[in-house]
This record gives structure tokens, C-alpha cells and sequence, in this order.
């Protein structure tokens, strides 16, 4: 039987054949171009917002008096409001046209970046971080949604590649105007900053980012039960999360250690710690785009099962490294940025293209939250495995390398079993 529509032709094995015709174009096409630069832009204010809050840290425990387990608490609550807000926004979240709830949501975002700016105390700060959260967290599942619905299959890894080098750029330039903003004025100023620049791209939401209401022909109208039925009992969806939160275990065991080893086992000046996330963040902005075109030549699965397999290396270099020289240190840092942020791109092209487009919006929910809470869980295990020695060097980050490597394995063998029907 032929597919009955683009839709069904471009995520069906004919989307090749088309693509070696010449009947599909294989390079994003100018007219998408604009759109997924707004969404970058989305993403980048996003990323944005939870990066800077960790090198705010110093001057949060000073002027709130706070100790290093509240301020944990202060970032942490971010990740766990999106996940479970993602959540519950699942079940509705497919009801909308698409445009609209973007707008909606972002424009929620941008009122909570506004509360953390006008916090007069730590109790204040920790609820508009929730807020944030929550609605960050179901926004950057609509960004994904939209990149499904508007970029065909043959296109879509470049696409995704696209939108996640904002974090790139964030770490590039956002954290530090973000930290430059805080020196000349506090710690309020990136906050003002994000509000501003949030309020801007909205006004281009407005105007460039269509609006998405062909999911909704297919809308039936479900009790929750029905929903998480359709979701959680496909077994292709349920291979999906658990290569998302294998992945996201992987990268987010270590990530949270990266800069605390450096200065305690690697002989690292905490002013020299700007420089891992330039040149990462760097390094990063070139190679996802080229990622997301390797995975649209040779196939989304044989490409993050590639960078996925090469991402062990850096991860077992990084938590073993001893004491070295600044530049080794972040060249390894560097390759680990590159290649675990990397594998995530074929690997969000993949799972987007795993579910009915009518299911898009609720499931891209329930992988933002299952991503979040994975998360959480790998920094809370790491967090038991490392220890202090006496000397104030970490102990045992080896082995949350170790782990790492291990849940990247567990990735890749779910991938190799993702979109089998």
C-alpha cells in the first residue's frame, strides 16, 4: 500500500529513495531557515537561563547566606518543575495549535526570568525557578514538536542540528554576557538581560513561526488514562525514553563534576574554568550542524551509534585525567562537549521521527520529562559515588566514568531497536 500523504512518505524507508531522486532536497531549504533560527533563539534564552545559575553560585551563597546544599537545591528545582510540569502538559498539550502554545509558554518563561531579576531573597528566588522551570521545560518539548511537524524526515537532522547549537552558543556567548553583566552590575543583571532578549524573540514567534494545526485533524478527545495508554503501552515510544534517559544518564553523571574535578584533581585556577566552556561551546556551534548532515547522508542510527561509540573515549580521558597542563585539559573537555552533545542530535532526529504526528506533542512531552528526571537521577548518583579525600581531591569519578560509558552502550543498543515495528 502506498503512503497516503507527505507525511507518511517522508518517514517511511521511501524518503531515501526520494532524497537520491532529487525529489526531496536533501539541504534545508531557505524558507526554514528563519524558523529554526527563531527557535534557536528560543532554545538559546532556555539554555541560557539554567547555565548561568551555576557560576552565579559564589555570589548567591554570599548574599543569601545559603549553604552549597540549598544552592543545589536553587539549580536542581529547575530540572525537576520541568519534568514534572512536562508531565502533566502531555496530556493536553496535543489539544493546541502549536504556535499558539509556544507563544503561550515562552511568554510564561519570560515573566518567571523577569521574577528571578525582582527576588528580594532566597525563598523568592527558589519559587521563580520553579516557575521558570515549568514552563521552560513543556516549551523546549513544542520546539521539538514544531521541528517534526514543519522539517521532512530527509531534513530533519540538520534541522535539529540547527536548534541545538544554541547550546553552543550559550556557552559561548550567553554565559559569558551573563557573568560580564553580573560583575558590572550583580547578579540581577543576566536575568534583566534573558527578559529582555526573551520579550524580543517572542515578537518574532509572533511573526515567523507558522501556525501548526494538522495534528489537530487527527484529535480525539481522550481521558488521561487513554492518553498514557497510547503513549506508555507502544513499545516503540517506551524504547525511545529509554534511549533518551540512558543518554542523558550518561552525560549528566559527569557534566556536573567536570569543573570541581578540574580544580581539585587536575591543578585547574577557577578563573581558568571560562575557557572549558568557550572553546567547548565553541567547538560544539561547528560540529552539531555537521553532525545532523552526516546523519542525514548515512542514516540517523548508524551515525549516533558512530558518535556515540567515539563519546566513550572522552568521557573515560576526562574522568581519569591527572594532573596536566590547561590546554590538555580542555582539549579533552573540549572532545567530550563535542561528541556527547553531539550524539544527542541523531539521537532527537531519531525518536522525533518514532512517533505518530498526532501523538508528537504529548510524547515530545513525556521525553522532556523523562529527560529531566533522568537528569536529576545521574547528578544525584554521581553525587553518591564521588567523595572528598582529606586533601580536598574527589575520589571515585573514575568510576562515574565507568557508568557513563556503560549507560552509552545501553543508548546504542536502544537505538538499534528503535522504529522496529
Amino acid at each position: 500500500m502506498k503512503p497516503k500523504n507527505t507525511e507518511e512518505v517522508l518517514q517511511s524507508a521511501a524518503a531515501t529513495d526520494l532524497v537520491d531522486l532529487g525529489a526531496v532536497p536533501h539541504h534545508v531549504l531557505k524558507r526554514e531557515w528563519a524558523l529554526l533560527l527563531v527557535l534557536a533563539g528560543i532554545q538559546f534564552t532556555h539554555i541560557m537561563d539554567f547555565m548561568v545559575m551555576m557560576p552565579l553560585g559564589p555570589q548567591f551563597m554570599r548574599l543569601f547566606d545559603i549553604t552549597p546544599q540549598q544552592f543545589a537545591l536553587l539549580v536542581s528545582i529547575y530540572t525537576f518543575s520541568a519534568g514534572i510540569c512536562g508531565f502533566f502538559a502531555a496530556f493536553v498539550i496535543d489539544k493546541f495549535d502549536r504556535k499558539s502554545a509556544l507563544m503561550v509558554l515562552y511568554a510564561g518563561f519570560a515573566f518567571a526570568t523577569l521574577l528571578c531579576a525582582l527576588a528580594p531573597g532566597y525563598a523568592w528566588l527558589l519559587a521563580a525557578r520553579a516557575v521558570a522551570g515549568a514552563f521552560g521545560g513543556v516549551m523546549g518539548a513544542v520546539v521539538y514538536s514544531i521541528i517534526g511537524d514543519a522539517i521532512p524526515e530527509s531534513r530533519r537532522g540538520a534541522a535539529t542540528g540547527t536548534v541545538m547549537s544554541a547550546f553552543s552558543f550559550a556557552a559561548v556567548a550567553g554565559v559569558p554576557t551573563g557573568l560580564f553583566l553580573a560583575t558590572l552590575s550583580d547578579w540581577r543583571a543576566p536575568f534583566y538581560f534573558l527578559t529582555v532578549v526573551s520579550a524580543l524573540i517572542l515578537i518574532a514567534v509572533w511573526k515567523v513561526v507558522p501556525a501548526q494545526r494538522e495534528h489537530l485533524i487527527h484529535k480525539r478527545e481522550r481521558n488521561p488514562f487513554k492518553q498514557l495508554h497510547a503513549i506508555f503501552f507502544n513499545r516503540t515510544h517506551l524504547t525511545a525514553f529509554a534511549m533518551i534517559a540512558s543518554l542523558m544518564f550518561a552525560g549528566f553523571s559527569v557534566i556536573p563534576f567536570i569543573s570541581p574535578y578540574m580544580v581539585a584533581n587536575v591543578g585547574m585556577k577557577e578563573s581558568e574554568l571560562p575557557y572549558l566552556y568557550f572553546f567547548g561551546g565553541l567547538a560544539t556551534f561547528f560540529t552539531a550542524r555537521l553532525i545532523g548532515k552526516l546523519a542525514d547522508k548515512h542514516g540517523k542510527r548508524k551515525m549516533f551509534a558512530w558518535v556515540a561509540v567515539a563519546s566513550i573515549v572522552p568521557i573515560m580521558l576526562l574522568t581519569h585525567l591527572p594532573k596536566t597542563s590547561v590546554v590538555w585539559a580542555v582539549a579533552v573537555t573540549a572532545l567530550f562537549m563535542v561528541l556527547v552533545s553531539g550524539r544527542l542530535v541523531p539521537a532527537m532526529a531519531l525518536i522525533t521521527a518514532s512517533v505518530e504526528p498526532r501523538l508528537r506533542g504529548s510524547f515530545m512531552s513525556f521525553n522532556s520529562s523523562v529527560q529531566q528526571i533522568a537528569t536529576g537521577f545521574a547528578a544525584l548518583m554521581a553525587g553518591a559515588i564521588v567523595s572528598e579525600s582529606a586533601t580536598g581531591e574527589l575520589l571515585n569519578y573514575g568510576m562515574v566514568g565507568l557508568l557513563a560509558s556503560g549507560a552509552t552502550l545501553v543508548a546504542i543498543f536502544f537505538s538499534s531497536r528503535l522504529g522496529k515495528r
